[in-house]
């Protein structure tokens, strides 16, 4: 009984909450240039803290002047999950991506039921980062600097 008990207790230890993972993000904060772009086109994306398990970002994509593109981006700890939140012009509703591996420098969170993408992971490297959406065979890469 006492080795179950132990055995218990390690497990307990090891084993990453949601909210110790969400603590591995707080690197995203801040302002992130797009440098991958078309001549002629901007882009960033800005994330926040905005409470102790939450994090908001935008994403925008300029034509010149001209808003090409926004997104309104949320990681969140719910549930006793952490999900990434990515709510566009073209759906009804939010779509949520649960975290599926995370680490200090990066993350990927998957929706196998959404129709593209399914996944969704960043990669810091140094003060770049590398966001990848994927699926159904096809991959998008953005490339980021910190500002």
């Amino acid at each position: 009984m006492r080795m179950l008990f132990l055995c218990y207790l390690f497990l307990m230890q090891t084993q990453d909450t949601a909210p110790e993972q969400f603590k591995k993000l707080t690197w995203l904060t801040g302002t992130w240039n797009r440098t991958n772009l078309k001549p002629g086109r901007s882009g960033h994306e800005r994330w926040v803290q905005t409470n102790t398990y939450e994090l908001k970002g935008w994403g925008l994509t300029l034509r010149g002047a001209d808003t090409a593109f926004v997104e309104k981006l949320t990681i969140l700890v719910k549930d006793s999950n952490l999900y990434y939140v990515a709510d566009v012009s073209g759906n009804a509703q939010p779509v949520y991506f649960k975290c599926t591996a995370i680490s200090t420098d990066g993350f990927v969170f998957e929706n196998p039921a959404h129709d593209f993408p399914k996944r969704i992971e960043y990669k810091r490297e140094g003060a770049q980062l590398k966001a990848t959406i994927s699926g159904n065979g096809k991959a998008v890469e953005y490339w980021f600097e910190r500002q």
